[in-house]
């Protein structure tokens, strides 16, 4: 049984196919991610995951967006290269993404990844629905290359 190459590459462009991805998939506007830099893991020729980095300040952090139709995306190489990319490129202190409170797949991933649950934010989306921010910071990366 052919189990399909997973490959994931960076999509700089801001009208690129992987933001679109997202925010088709989110229901958000691509202008709420600008500027922005995004990876892509293909399948098979297949686009099913985008990672949005937003609101990036080097040497501070940077704000993940994760958007997927298939489990498959979430490989250790993957998530190494992101990673690896927050902390030794941009070189981010911490990473921080945004979860929906009743979100509990988003929720259970993001805190094997590593995330911490910093605090619940009311209210947040547009439909008001309660909110949860976590973040990461680069010592307790299990995924980048180089944790100095």
């Amino acid at each position: 049984m052919n189990q399909g190459k997973v490959l994931c590459k960076i999509d700089t462009s801001p009208n690129g196919e992987v933001l679109g991805f997202v925010c088709q998939g989110l229901g958000d506007k691509p202008f709420e991610y600008m500027p922005c830099l995004c990876f892509g893991v293909w399948l098979d020729d297949k686009l099913i995951a985008g990672i949005v980095l937003n609101d990036i300040r080097p040497y501070r952090d940077v704000w993940m967006t994760i958007y997927s139709e298939n489990k498959r995306w979430c490989t250790t190489k993957v998530l190494r290269t992101v990673f690896s990319f927050i902390f030794m490129v941009i070189k981010a202190k911490r990473a921080s993404v945004f979860v929906s409170k009743n979100n509990d797949a988003s929720n259970s991933l993001v805190q094997r990844l590593g995330f911490v649950c910093e605090g619940l934010l009311r209210q947040y989306r547009d439909d008001g629905q309660d909110c949860f921010v976590y973040g990461m910071l680069k010592q307790e990366c299990k995924w980048s290359n180089n944790n100095e």
